[in-house]
């Protein structure tokens, strides 16, 4: 039950419910680990029973902390991110911090990457960033010493020493080269992502553990870099084009899906596909796409875990999540 209050409590009234010293409510509030359990308890219902509401604001400054962590994404309009940010969200909240989201982009404006980490590689801004833009490079991270701390997630820096929560992505690509040949495929192609970017090359290598030189079709994972793929290997003899098709991403496999079966052509009759993230629209499509899942509610848990542990003092290490096939109705064996 809560106590009819004319004012808003004060920590003193919270001290007196709780017959402990306004001191001690401040550590059970700030520090509850250096109290005791009871104590704590006794400090919780004491709050609840007077409605007291800590001002987090003047708690913030008082600690030197802004209560906030910004995670920067290098485009809020993929829905690939919405469950990572669910997971660092609920993570963040249980701890006590606020997440930001931040897009690393600025559509059609030079530099616009630069800007964005300068604004948010703020420690006024933010206790600690979440990148998962395997764009920027060491060099953009210099652009403000004295930078909160940095976790990657999703995607990495080559050689910059960052903790990262990330997918084995190779492992994946090779369950898909895998998955395809048990089927009975032997030309197997695939549908890539800018060269320069860490999932492209690690997607790449996963294929090479089981295929030799596989033929490829460059993009960039969009829907669009899918059908123009689609257009090439229409262009090719049927004799020859693959048979099987991994997408590096979802959207690219959608994308050539769509396109093949405008065509006249089958998915899986005249050509298999696989995808790659399992974002949930794929499941809903005429022909519900096999693909490669990555936990996305879990890589985002983990990320934010992560940050708070760098926060807290101490370097973890990097986390390496398993990848997993999900199986349906894109691919068969083939004719």
């Amino acid at each position: 039950m809560q106590l009819r209050q004319s004012a808003p409590a004060r920590l003193a009234d919270v001290a007196r419910v709780a017959g402990v010293s306004v001191a001690t409510v401040s550590r059970a509030l700030s520090r509850p680990a250096v109290v005791s359990p009871d104590t704590r308890d006794a400090v919780a219902r004491a709050v609840r029973a007077t409605g007291y509401r800590m001002n987090v604001a003047a708690r913030n400054l008082r600690q030197g902390r802004t209560g906030a962590v910004v995670a920067l994404v290098p485009n809020l309009g993929n829905p690939f991110f919405a469950k990572i940010l669910a997971g660092m969200g609920a993570a963040l909240n249980a701890a006590g911090y606020d997440l930001l989201v931040g897009d690393t982009m600025e559509p059609g404006e030079p530099g616009g990457r630069h800007r964005a980490l300068r604004r948010f590689l703020d420690p006024s801004r933010a206790d600690g960033i979440i990148l998962l833009d395997g764009q920027v490079t060491a060099d953009d991270l210099a652009v403000m010493p004295g930078a909160p701390p940095l976790v990657m997630a999703c995607e990495w820096i080559d050689g910059a020493d960052i903790p990262r929560v990330v997918l084995d992505n190779a492992a994946g690509t090779e369950l898909a080269a895998r998955h395809l040949w048990s089927l009975g495929h032997r030309r197997i192609g695939w549908i890539g992502g800018p060269e320069s970017n860490v999932l492209h090359r690690a997607r790449a290598d996963g294929l090479r553990r089981v295929l030799t030189d596989p033929p490829g079709y460059p993009g960039d994972f969009s829907l669009q870099s899918g059908a123009e793929a689609a257009l090439r290997w229409l262009s090719q003899p049927p004799e020859t084009r693959p048979t099987a098709i991994v997408g590096f991403s979802d959207e690219a496999a959608a994308g050539f899906m769509g396109e093949v079966q405008r065509h006249g052509l089958s998915v899986p009759g005249d050509v298999s596909v696989i995808g790659f993230d399992a974002i949930d629209w794929v499941a809903h499509l005429p022909v519900p796409l096999t693909t490669i899942r990555q936990p996305k509610r879990d890589l985002g848990r983990l990320a934010a875990t992560t940050l708070l542990e760098l926060i807290g003092g101490h370097r973890p290490a990097d986390r390496i999540l398993t990848p997993e096939l999900i199986c349906r109705q894109s691919t068969a064996a083939p004719v």
